[in-house]
Order: C-alpha cells, then sequence, then structure tokens
C-alpha cells in the first residue's frame, strides 16, 4: 500500500460518525463473556457470533472497520465466505490484533510489557495476505502506589512504536493503544498525569521510529477516576479533562483518535463520547470509538447462542452501534437511547 493508501485508510476509518467494532477478544477472553451468559466457548460458537455481529444490516453506517483475532481472520462463514469478506461486503475495513498480549515487565513488580514483536514482520505481511487493512496492538499501564515508573512507560512506547512502524512497512495502518487501566482508587487528577506523561512518551517514540502521524490513528483511554475511587467524576468533567489532555499530547496530524471504553458500561461509554464531541472549542481530529464491550454487551445477552435469536441481537448490536454513532457527533440524547429494543 503506498503511502497516499496508508492515509486514505486511516481517514476512512475516522469516517463521520463511524468508529471501529474491536471484535479481537482472545479465546480466553470470550470465554469469561461467553460464560457469563450460559454459553459454551467452542470455535463454532465464536464463529457464529462474529458472523452475527459482522451480517448485521446497515451496520457499516455506524461502523468503518473490525478489529479481528487471529483465528477470526481465518474463519468463514456458514456458506463458507471468509469472515474478512463479509466484512468488506458490508462496506467495512477488517483490521487485526497482532500483539501477543501484556506479560510481567521484568525487575518492576506488579507492570506490564506488551509481547509480540518477535516475527511480526512475517506475520504482518501474512494478515496483509489474508485481507486486513489495520492492525491493533495494546499497551497497559497500571496505575497503583509508585506504579507507574518511567520503564513500564518507555518500555510500552518503544514497543508500540516498533510495531507501528513494521504496520506502516506492510502496508497496514497502526492503530496505537496505550491504555491506562481503571482499575484502582485513583483519582481523575492521577488518570490526567498518568494519561499526559503516557501520550508524551509515545509520540515521541513514534518520532524517533520515523513512524509517519498521517498513516496512523491513536486509540486511548479516557480520563476517567478509578472505579474504587470514592469521588467519581461528572461526565462533563470526564470530558474537560480528556479533550484538554489530548490537546496537551496529540499531534493534529494524526487523522484521528478512537477512544477505548476501557470497562465503562454501555451508556456511560457512549455519554462520555457525546459530552466530549459536545464541548466547545477547536480539536483537529476527529474523536469517535474503537469499542469492545460497550457494544457487544447487549447483542450477546441478547443472543446467548440461539440461532433463533440472532435477529434480536443484531437489532441490539445496531441500537448500541448507532447510539455511538451519535454520540461522535456529538448528538446522543436519552431520547434515542430509549429506543433500545426490547430482548
Amino acid at each position: 500500500m503506498s503511502t497516499s493508501e496508508l492515509a486514505s485508510t486511516a481517514r476512512a476509518l475516522v469516517a463521520a460518525g463511524k468508529g471501529l467494532l474491536a471484535a479481537d477478544e482472545s479465546s480466553g477472553t470470550i470465554a469469561k463473556r461467553f460464560g457469563a451468559v450460559g454459553i459454551e466457548n467452542t470455535e463454532a460458537h465464536r464463529r457464529s457470533y462474529r458472523q452475527m455481529l459482522f451480517t448485521t444490516k446497515d451496520v457499516a453506517q455506524y461502523i468503518s472497520g473490525v478489529i479481528l483475532y487471529d483465528e477470526t481472520i481465518r474463519q468463514q462463514a456458514d456458506d463458507g465466505t471468509p469472515l474478512v469478506d463479509l466484512i468488506g461486503r458490508q462496506g467495512m475495513l477488517p483490521g487485526i490484533k497482532v500483539d501477543t498480549g501484556a506479560k510481567p515487565l521484568a525487575g518492576s513488580p506488579g507492570e506490564l510489557v506488551t509481547e509480540g514483536l518477535d516475527g511480526l514482520r512475517e506475520r504482518l505481511g501474512e494478515y496483509r495476505t489474508l485481507g486486513a487493512r489495520f492492525a491493533k496492538w495494546r499497551a497497559v499501564i497500571r496505575i497503583g502506589p509508585g506504579l507507574p515508573t518511567a520503564a513500564c512507560i518507555e518500555a510500552n512506547a518503544a514497543a508500540l512504536a516498533r510495531y507501528a512502524a513494521l504496520c506502516q512497512e506492510t502496508g497496514l495502518v497502526p492503530v496505537v493503544e496505550p491504555e491506562v487501566l481503571m482499575d484502582g482508587d485513583h483519582t481523575i487528577e492521577r488518570c490526567f498525569e498518568v494519561t499526559e506523561a503516557t501520550l508524551h512518551a509515545v509520540f515521541a517514540a513514534l518520532y524517533r521510529h520515523h513512524v509517519t502521524f498521517e498513516e496512523m490513528l491513536l486509540k486511548p483511554n479516557m480520563v476517567l477516576a478509578g472505579t474504587t475511587c470514592p469521588r467519581q467524576p461528572g461526565v462533563r468533567e470526564v470530558a474537560e479533562a480528556t479533550l484538554r489532555c489530548l490537546r496537551r499530547t496529540v499531534p493534529a496530524a494524526v487523522p484521528g483518535i478512537l477512544f477505548l471504553s476501557g470497562g465503562q458500561d454501555e451508556q456511560a461509554a457512549s455519554a462520555h463520547l457525546n459530552a466530549i464531541n459536545a464541548l466547545p472549542g477547536p480539536h483537529p481530529w476527529p474523536l469517535s470509538f474503537s469499542y469492545g464491550r460497550a457494544l457487544q454487551a447487549a447483542a450477546l445477552a441478547a443472543w446467548r447462542g440461539d440461532p433463533e435469536r440472532v435477529a434480536t441481537a443484531q437489532r441490539a448490536f445496531s441500537h448500541r452501534a448507532r447510539c455511538n454513532s451519535a454520540a461522535a457527533a456529538g448528538r446522543y440524547t436519552a431520547a434515542l437511547e430509549a429506543q433500545a429494543p426490547q430482548p
């Protein structure tokens, strides 16, 4: 893919009112979500579930691309059509998660560094052949007593930069995901400090590794208080802190920002995204979503592995996608939320 094509793909992924569906759960992660609604975690169930999401009618009005897992990018639909082709026929772009998970960082108890750089050039080439147009790598930053350390932030920033450079070399748009976790009792102010430091480090590393900012996308956390913090900020406070942090750290050349939901429930993720987009004042990038559970939870609960409930689940998924599309334009309302289909 040429430089101009990479930039065009990046812009297409953040087209007005559209975001990403993160359907890249590992087999272990999806086992937990399946287990919560009584679904056996088999390859057939995983394939059927993803097929149900990807074939939802008119979902491409709201979803520009789908992040896949290694298993999923190789699977076929019931009629033998590759799932990547189903995605393309809908008018969406297929992407792929390429990291191999966060592992303990040597010499830094309680901290993690994401692995997967070994052999990555070759894997990216294979994924490009299988139809992927973009890729994703997630780094994890924990807040706690004495955490994060500079070593953890720098190690993850360097890995993200090496991954992003390899993606662009291979012809894939890198989605760079440095996630400051919600777990803990930290304040929103502490989350702001850590997120700001992390994003500064990430973009400095990207620059050193010759990553072209116009040909990448950022997938950050919102600035939130920890889940067990006694004072939980309001929606507007989260929006203001998040946008202020991004203005301080993200180059205007980046084509777009796609927030992760990070454990927020469905309505909170939509409300925060909407509030960010509704704030007055300039921001040089589209601000949209790349949600997993916050897009899928209602659909999974409606489906429960029953082929007879596919249409019901698709209506739930379409509604959630529509709500987040509206939030990406600052037009999400309680009235729109109330239109959720009955299970």
